[in-house]
């Protein structure tokens, strides 16, 4: 069976040229609730903001095309194709190149973040779906993965936690050496830096896109808290302990700059909500970050801004 790196692709960084975003359309009334429409009416603000860098396409069942496209607007593309939730970031490909114009993608296999929520069917069939709907190559991958649970540098450097790749409702009986074998086979990950666990109360158990993502060769953000009674303070602290003592697939020593977290906010079920400006998208010529209404909106954004100034 034929792998990304065996062909010739690795996975780039995002802040690499691209053609588009990719986004899903809020759905699952589930999850969402009476919330469903400040969550449409959010995921439209959010492809508007991009859409001012790049080309968008939102995916929607069916029934949703025409209300997506209004609450879009002009510039959004809509496509309609069925999900059962609104991550695009998870349940899509991972997108792969070969340096020589070709493009391909990565089909994960989806279980729902490790089963917390069932009824995925249409989720773990989107990825092969929008590539053959791209007619682009796909790589199957034997194992589940998502796609906020991997942080790339276009050079072979990958960053993950144990939490979540070794989670066993996600790949019972997965080595690390063996996770890392799948990672350079479908990545072209050459160098692995595992950190631990992810934020409080992640309800993905522990994707590294709510707490360290790259941000250049060699330069990485990283959630931190000072707050000592925080139950993140331990967790961030020997995460950045730990990428201080790595070095990346080109031998560099990781520069860490240190990310603020909002305030503890909880949602309705007493969990802590995983508020983080780690989460931001990096579009062509731009960067489109969350904000929480928070006091460490600005400095939060004043580091987006220098990193990639």
């Amino acid at each position: 069976m034929s792998t990304p790196r065996l062909a010739g692709f690795s996975m780039p960084a995002e802040w690499a040229p691209h053609d588009r975003c990719w986004m899903a359309w809020p759905c699952r009334e589930s999850l969402w609730g009476d919330r469903l429409d400040a969550a449409r009416s959010a995921y439209a603000a959010v492809a508007q903001a991009i859409a001012e860098f790049e080309p968008v396409t939102m995916v929607c069942n069916a029934a949703d095309v025409a209300e997506a496209s209004l609450a879009c607007g002009r510039g959004v593309e809509i496509i309609s194709l069925p999900v059962d939730d609104s991550w695009m970031r998870d349940t899509g490909p991972s997108f792969v190149t070969d340096g020589r114009g070709g493009l391909a993608g990565v089909d994960w296999r989806f279980n729902g973040w490790g089963g917390i929520y069932p009824g995925f069917d249409q989720d773990a069939e989107l990825a092969a779906r929008l590539l053959d709907h791209l007619k682009l190559q796909r790589f199957a991958a034997p194992i589940v993965l998502e796609g906020g649970a991997i942080a790339v540098d276009g050079e072979g450097t990958v960053l993950v936690t144990e939490q979540c790749l070794l989670d066993p409702n996600r790949n019972p009986g997965l080595t690390r050496s063996e996770m890392e074998k799948n990672l350079a086979d479908y990545l072209g990950a050459r160098t692995v830096i595992w950190l631990d666990r992810g934020y409080e109360d992640d309800e993905t158990n522990g994707h590294i896109d709510e707490i360290a993502c790259f941000a250049g060769p060699g330069l990485v953000l990283a959630c931190a808290t000072a707050d000592e009674g925080d139950a993140n303070f331990p967790v961030f602290r020997d995460n950045i302990e730990r990428l201080r003592a790595s070095t990346d697939a080109a031998g560099r020593a990781l520069e860490i700059v240190e990310l603020p977290v909002p305030r503890r906010r909880e949602g309705a079920d007493g969990k802590r909500l995983t508020l983080s400006y780690a989460n931001f998208y990096i579009a062509n010529g731009g960067v489109v970050a969350p904000s929480f209404e928070d006091p460490e909106d600005d400095r939060a954004f004043r580091i987006l801004r220098e990193a990639f100034a």
